[in-house]
């Protein structure tokens, strides 16, 4: 008879719990993947405010959308003519120029770093760092002077005589089910390269985000000269039922 009456009282008791448990396992379920995507799109804001003006390309293989840019490490005013002692190494738009003097302080520079002026656009041969008419490759530097491996003719002027230095390419792969595998994975220090790779060959990657169920990329740039630009960013994860789609839009300078 206690076996019987325990037995009751148990299932009476189940049909109760039950609910509030399954109610919290969805919103710890939803908390999770909210807390997966919001951590994805701040990933890729944050380094999307570090890209070179006017890098910013993306393209679609198959399935998969690749979002790519040029991540700079710093940047400052390059020399363009000497002093009022005539001193000084002011970097030559007319013959090719191995070295510059900077104006200001010196930006932490390391080997594999280019030096790119004034990029326009990230297509095209012309002030398009990915073709390389306007990037250098760094090799030294001073308190003052940056040397470049090779001498260039880098093909305009900066309007303000601004620098950047340029680390490496990124790409932001991601691949949604259900014809994918689910996943964003983020690719870096790899061959800087035109047309855009589709994947990035060599360098390092790295697994962002798993149960993509679908994902969009966009980027427009507006005005006569392209100075502004806005990311677009759609991410939605879907995992035991639940689904939770983020959006998120970024604002890109591109002050070259």
């Amino acid at each position: 008879m206690v076996i019987v009456i325990t037995g009751i009282i148990g299932a009476v008791v189940a049909v109760f719990i039950r609910r509030p448990v399954e109610s919290y396992v969805d919103v710890a379920r939803r908390g999770e993947l909210s807390d997966i995507a919001d951590t994805a799109l701040r990933r890729i804001t944050r380094d999307v405010r570090t890209a070179l003006p006017n890098s910013i390309r993306i393209t679609t293989a198959g399935n998969v959308t690749y979002l790519e840019y040029l991540q700079t490490s710093g940047g400052g005013r390059y020399r363009a003519a000497p002093d009022s002692a005539g001193a000084g190494d002011a970097l030559d738009f007319v013959a090719a120029d191995a070295s510059f003097d900077v104006i200001g302080t010196m930006p932490a520079l390391a080997a594999g770093n280019s030096i790119v002026i004034y990029n326009l656009s990230p297509s095209g041969t012309t002030a398009n760092a990915y073709s390389g008419d306007n990037r250098g490759a760094y090799t030294s530097n001073t308190a003052t002077t940056i040397t470049l491996s090779a001498a260039k003719l880098f093909p305009f002027q900066s309007p303000a005589k601004r620098y950047q230095v340029v680390e490496h390419a990124v790409t932001y792969a991601c691949d949604p089910l259900p014809a994918g595998a689910g996943v964003l994975r983020r690719y870096w220090n790899y061959g800087i390269v035109d047309p855009q790779p589709a994947p990035p060959a060599g360098g390092s990657n790295a697994l962002l985000a798993t149960n993509i169920s679908s994902c969009s990329f966009t980027y427009s740039a507006s005005g006569a000269t392209a100075r502004t630009g806005i990311l677009t960013l759609n991410l939605e994860i879907t995992e035991g039922g639940e689904t939770v789609r983020l959006f998120q839009q970024v604002h890109v300078n591109n002050v070259p």
